[in-house]
């Protein structure tokens, strides 16, 4: 059994790197979906929830086209930098944080349209510069639905299967997560096997999602 610990590990830095990302990414969308208005914005919102309702394997097969040596983009990532994301944890990661980012997006944008722009007015009087405003006012306003955003997230990038098997592939010890280390497990006929992983990867979801739900209301209510 203790080869079972090398895919969580892989799945552990893989959902934690799609996160860091996510981090970035999600809370600068959302927000700038929640504070500025501009043509298109509705349909920017829609092509970024996709990723919550396309199939993984769709989703798989758009990074492929897209990140692949022969890609629109993967051709020149290869060719400049010598960067090929195919089969490697690496591609994984983009999987991760694709699948992943509506749950940071989505909440990340809820979360700054609820604060109450009387404080962010307020805030400008006082003279504080439009950076200063969102570290100091707007973002630790929004962080307890960011923060819950990120935890779920969290959970679905270290259950994501079918994206990262197109993308990444199923290499023991480099790219095989637990959601691929079951698969093949229930492939091979290895019930036992299959059963830890199961069981392993639950109790790591119960927890994060008990942290949603006990640790960061009192971690945020003591700030």
């Amino acid at each position: 059994m203790e080869p079972v610990w090398i895919p969580l590990l892989i799945s552990l830095k893989v959902a934690g790197l799609a996160i860091l990302v996510n981090l970035v990414l999600g809370i600068g969308t959302g927000w700038l979906l929640a504070r500025r208005s501009f043509p298109g914005r509705d349909l920017l919102d829609t092509i970024l929830t996709l990723p919550m309702v396309l199939p993984p394997t769709i989703l798989g097969y758009y990074l492929i086209v897209l990140l692949g040596r022969y890609g629109w983009l993967g051709r020149y990532l290869d060719e400049w930098f010598g960067i090929q994301l195919i089969f490697t944890w690496q591609g994984a990661v983009v999987a991760a944080a694709v699948v992943s980012f509506p749950l940071v997006f989505k909440p990340a944008r809820a979360a700054f349209e609820s604060v109450d722009q009387h404080y962010e007015d307020a805030a400008r009087v006082l003279g504080l510069s439009e950076l200063a405003l969102f570290f100091r006012v707007t973002l630790p306003l929004a962080w307890r639905g960011i923060l819950a955003g990120l935890l779920l997230a969290f959970a679905r990038a270290l259950g994501e299967f079918g994206a990262t098997l197109m993308i990444a592939g199923n290499i023991p010890g480099k790219t095989q997560t637990l959601s691929i280390a079951v698969y093949e497990a229930v492939q091979a006929g290895a019930e036992a096997q299959a059963n830890f992983i199961v069981v392993v990867i639950s109790i790591v979801c119960i927890i994060i999602l008990f942290s949603a739900r006990y640790l960061a209301p009192r971690r945020l209510e003591s700030q």
